[in-house]
Parts: C-alpha cells; sequence; structure tokens
C-alpha cells in the first residue's frame, strides 16, 4: 500500500500513516516527538507520539518500505509503506485473536496455511498448539522474514522450529499448484486495496476457486478484515464478511480493541463442512477455557479465555446492521 499522497480526508486514507522525515539513519536516536499520522475511512485523526525513536533496521522489498522501529510507548512497531502492522506491546492481542478461535474450533488442527505472516507472530501463536505437526508460512517478502527473524526476540523461537515451513512465493500461485491441503488456512494481510495485488486474495473467486479445495474436511479458513468499529466497519470489514457469507456457508465475524490502532480490528472465519462456528448463544464459557487448557502448551493465552472468544462474536446494532447490510462483493 503506498503513502496517499493527497490529503487523507479528502482520500479517505490508511490510518496511521507514520512521519519518519527526521529519522533517516539505522541506530539514529531522535529526542524530538513522532506521530502517526492519518484518516480512517471516517474521516476521523489521530495521532500517538513518543519521545524517542530508533531505527533498528530498514529495507525495501517488493517496491515496500520495511521500518522497524524502537520507541518508548510501544516498544518495537513494524511499519511497511509509512503504515503500522504492528506494535510490540500488543501485537498479541492482533495474532492471538487471528489464529486461535479457528484453531479451537477445529477438533484437531494439524496443518496450517498463513498467507502473509512475515513477522513471524502467527506462526508463533499456531506452534502453541500441541497438535499441529507443520505450518506453512507464505510470503514474498523475504527481506521482512529477515528483518523480524533477527529482532523480534519474541519470533526467534518460531522461526527456528522444524514444523515451520518458510515459502517465498505468492501465495495464490503456492495453494493453486500444492497438492496438500490444510486443516486451517489463515489470511495474515494487509488491508486490501483495489490498486494493490493483494486485493484478489479477497475475492469472491479467490475464496471459492482456491481456499475451498485446499480445506481439509472440517477446515476452517480466517482472514484479518480490516477496522470493525462503530465509524470505520463499513467497507473492508463488512465486504470481506458478505464476501465469505456468499463462499462458505458456515460464517463467523468477530473483533477486538487494539489500542495501537486505536480502533477496534475484525476477523472473520469461515467453514463449509458443518457447523463447527457456533453463534455465541451456543457456546459456553467453561468449553473454551477447558480447550485452551488441553490444546495450548502452557494452558493459557496472554488476552483470550473462553469468556473473550464468546464476547467478540458479540457486534453492537450499528457494526451489526452494517454487516447485514453490505452489498458490495468483489468477484
Amino acid at each position: 500500500m503506498e503513502i496517499p499522497t493527497k490529503n487523507a480526508e479528502e482520500e479517505g486514507g490508511e490510518n496511521f500513516q507514520l512521519d519518519v522525515q527526521n529519522v533517516e539513519e539505522k541506530g539514529q536516536e531522535n529526542d524530538e516527538p513522532f506521530q502517526f499520522k492519518g484518516s480512517k475511512r471516517s474521516g476521523l485523526s489521530r495521532s500517538i507520539k513518543a519521545k524517542r525513536i530508533r531505527v533498528l533496521r530498514e529495507g525495501s522489498s517488493e517496491s515496500r518500505d520495511i521500518r522497524l522501529l524502537e520507541t518508548e510507548s510501544l516498544g518495537k512497531i513494524l511499519v511497511i509503506d509509512g503504515k503500522l502492522r504492528s506494535a510490540e506491546k500488543d501485537e498479541f492481542i492482533l495474532h492471538e485473536c487471528l489464529v486461535h478461535p479457528a484453531l479451537l474450533f477445529h477438533h484437531n488442527p494439524k496443518s496450517v496455511f498463513i498467507m502473509g505472516g512475515a513477522e513471524g507472530s502467527s506462526a508463533r501463536e499456531v506452534l502453541k498448539h500441541r497438535t499441529i505437526q507443520k505450518v506453512v508460512v507464505c510470503t514474498n517478502n523475504k527481506e521482512l522474514v529477515n528483518v523480524c527473524r533477527t529482532n523480534l526476540t519474541k519470533n526467534k523461537e518460531a522461526f527456528r522450529r522444524e514444523e515451520l515451513n518458510l515459502v517465498f512465493k505468492d501465495a495464490i500461485d503456492e495453494l493453486e499448484k500444492s497438492r496438500e491441503k490444510f486443516d486451517v488456512i489463515v489470511g495474515d494481510l494487509a488491508e486490501p486495496l483495489e490498486e494493490d495485488a493483494s486485493f484478489m486474495l479477497y475475492t469472491k473467486y479467490f475464496y471459492e476457486k482456491t481456499i475451498k479445495p485446499k480445506l481439509n474436511p472440517m477446515g476452517i479458513f480466517v482472514t484479518m478484515a480490516g477496522p470493525a468499529g462503530v465509524f470505520t466497519h463499513k467497507g473492508t470489514f463488512t465486504t470481506i464478511y458478505q464476501t465469505l457469507k456468499s463462499c462458505f456457508q458456515y460464517v463467523r465475524p468477530y473483533h477486538a480493541y487494539v489500542p495501537s490502532y486505536g480502533d477496534t480490528v475484525g476477523w472473520v472465519m469461515a467453514s463449509d463442512q458443518t457447523n463447527l462456528l457456533l453463534e455465541p448463544s451456543q457456546c459456553n464459557i467453561s468449553l473454551f477455557d477447558g480447550l485452551i487448557i488441553i490444546k495450548i502448551e502452557g494452558g493459557q493465552l496472554q488476552y483470550l479465555n473462553g469468556a473473550t472468544v464468546i464476547a467478540s462474536s458479540l457486534f453492537n446494532k450499528i457494526v451489526s446492521s452494517g454487516m447485514m447490510n453490505a452489498t458490495d462483493i468483489p468477484k
């Protein structure tokens, strides 16, 4: 995604564009505050300031600018093309929510394919499950993998695990050519823009022709689905929900607030074989607490528990209405 060149309010640009004009060299420290600037689709803007910034690593891959920055307020932050991708202080919320609900709903997940996920955080969470035998992380951004493998301490062990298979290819090509099927497929990707190559990974054609044939019986697909707040849910989140609903028999959207994003983030799970993705009213808190104890190494997670898993699928009236009324489905 390119940094917007026009006024964010006029363009409805991406939120959290990073102003790094005073940060030129790796290892440079800067006492001047910096800001994440930008506008969500609603026209709202927000800024985050820190007193010190140090560039740990910079790179350029596939026409994308990659910066791993160290800050006082957010810890290490990963910035791609000027947009905040994740922050050390709260990335566990993003990646626990992306990975664990699908793996908890699945009765016995052994194989997982991750589209994107170059920073290694999703793989780290997948590998907490005792039953996992194989994790494929498919990304065409080798430089980003190298940056994160070297500098993100929490993910170093995951990159060393023998169950992890790194594939540096286009996710569409790899899935279409692969003879393997997977218990869970994870979309750990940037928000789709029509001018961006990743847009194809959010279309009805891709879900029907590529994702569904590569899922094992009882398989589950889950994807990041963008902002899901009262003012920001229309567009990416509602469109992904309706698109998956048009392709799969059972779909479960859910959400959580991520402080570094300053907004609620949404995810969507989908399955086509059986009603694995029960409605919140059919779920039991103690059931999920028990599954976490049984299925996950260490028996607990930092953010998710049974109550949080269930509550995450309860939406307010405004967002629920937006999901039901969305009609823009990319073909």
